[in-house]
């Protein structure tokens, strides 16, 4: 099963990955959402981020935007990140992600790796 988190705000994805008021977390079991629940991070900074996404069995990120020095900390926590992806709503993200349609930005990734 899959686990996909979709950082909000103002009910569309939300700009900053940290800077979101909830995340709502797709449970995706044979190419269907199985269930969505919300949830707000019990962290203290936003490099803490990954590690609680990984103790809540995310498989999965939808960013616009993420703080470039704790990308590396989803690679290491075998977390795939989506970046740069258009700011939707979490219903039509999840469908373009279950439809295989889902990329991520290259010019918002090379921005953030400048």
């Amino acid at each position: 099963m899959k686990r996909v988190a979709i950082p909000i705000a103002e009910n569309k994805l939300s700009e900053y990955f940290g800077g979101c008021s909830y995340y709502e977390i797709f449970e995706i079991k044979d190419g269907k959402v199985k269930n969505k629940i919300t949830e707000m991070p019990t962290v203290s900074d936003v490099s803490e981020l990954p590690d609680w996404l990984k103790q809540k069995n995310i498989t999965d990120v939808i960013a616009y935007k993420v703080n470039k020095n704790i990308i590396s900390f989803f690679a290491s926590k075998k977390v795939n990140l989506f970046v740069g992806v258009p700011q939707n709503t979490s219903d039509v993200l999840i469908d373009e992600y279950l439809q295989g349609k889902l990329v991520s930005d290259e010019h918002i990734i090379s921005e953030l790796i400048k």
